[in-house]
């Protein structure tokens, strides 16, 4: 649950984009979305090796 701590003389849209500033930087989206289907270990490795590849040839091609 997140709670946002209103002050009184926020305005209703401040408050929302806190909470949303919050809620974005929480994960919970991200969480949700990852508890939708099961991954095995060994395949998250394999795609954290393969992001980690990719950015390092982006890298090295930018620089």
């Amino acid at each position: 649950m997140l709670i946002i701590d209103v002050k009184d003389n926020d305005s209703i849209d401040k408050a929302l984009k806190r909470y949303k500033r919050k809620y974005q930087r929480v994960g919970i989206l991200k969480e949700l979305r990852n508890r939708k289907q099961f991954t095995k270990p060994s395949v998250e490795r394999r795609e954290e090796i393969l992001d980690a590849v990719y950015r390092e040839e982006y890298l090295r091609k930018n620089s």
